[in-house]
């Protein structure tokens, strides 16, 4: 875990002024649909993991209480902190905080949110089950992911694992991006309920995702050999357009939303 978090803070850490102008971070259509279905309430106490830039905590700070925005990269929550005093929101909160071993109270939130940030957790069930313990008995967990196909199809599998390789060679703090098979297990095993679950598709021009992670014009170059040598499946699933130079491809997105069920009322003695 330790060198999972090194690569974390080094590739987001040279990278944090790239995120906070990335439009598809900080204007993805995924982030409107997050705060719609997650339907915050002005007395929330909202925490958001793997906050990034910052995006989502600043998007859900008018609708509730407090937002505390969590991360293992402190050039991130710089920015985030400055993103937040130049647009005058004073109930963002940047806190230290690694996904998978939460560093704050159980039951003492009432919405944990994690966008574009799971694909980065060594173990995803960690942080689904930290986010099950710091919320409040009917608390909501809304996330949104990349995901890859899935299921017990070895074709569909396959894409999958190519997928990851792709994302891995561009950004090596990459762990696994999951199924959305495998997302309703991640909350079914933590006791989530599921309430929600959408897919979206995300349209990429090639350059500007690998600048953004500043990536070696070698590495650039093997990218872009993947793009056009992959196999079918991968084809049907990234969808790569080429035109001249430029590239442009699709990832899909999953956004679920889970409640942590309320503690049964004890029955009355008699």
């Amino acid at each position: 875990m330790t060198e999972n978090l090194d690569q974390v803070q080094t590739q987001f850490g040279r990278t944090a002024a790239a995120y906070a102008t990335s439009q598809v971070h900080a204007k993805g259509a995924s982030l409107a649909r997050l705060l719609q279905a997650a339907a915050p309430q002005p007395d929330w106490r909202v925490l958001d993991v793997a906050t990034g830039a910052g995006h989502t905590a600043l998007l859900f700070a008018p609708y509730v209480a407090q937002v505390v925005a969590g991360d293992v990269t402190f050039s991130m929550l710089r920015t985030t902190a400055e993103l937040a005093a130049a647009r005058g929101i004073g109930n963002v909160v940047p806190a230290g905080a690694d996904a998978q071993a939460l560093p704050f109270a159980a039951d003492s939130f009432d919405l944990v949110t994690c966008r574009l940030g799971a694909h980065h957790f060594p173990q995803v069930a960690a942080f689904v089950a930290e986010a099950a313990r710091v919320l409040r008995p009917g608390g909501v967990l809304a996330v949104v992911d990349n995901v890859v196909p899935g299921g017990r199809k070895k074709a569909a599998q396959a894409v999958g694992r190519y997928v990851n390789a792709f994302d891995k060679l561009r950004d090596p703090s990459h762990q696994q991006c999951l199924s959305l098979y495998a997302w309703r297990d991640q909350l079914h095993e933590a006791g989530f309920v599921l309430q929600h679950e959408e897919t979206l598709r995300e349209a990429l021009d090639f350059d500007s995702w690998t600048a953004r992670m500043q990536v070696p014009p070698e590495d650039v170059l093997r990218l872009r050999v993947m793009l056009a040598q992959a196999p079918a499946g991968v084809v049907d699933f990234l969808t790569p357009q080429f035109s001249g130079d430029r590239i442009t491809f699709f990832l899909t997105e999953a956004l679920l939303v889970g409640t942590k069920p309320a503690r049964p009322v004890d029955a009355p003695q008699r």
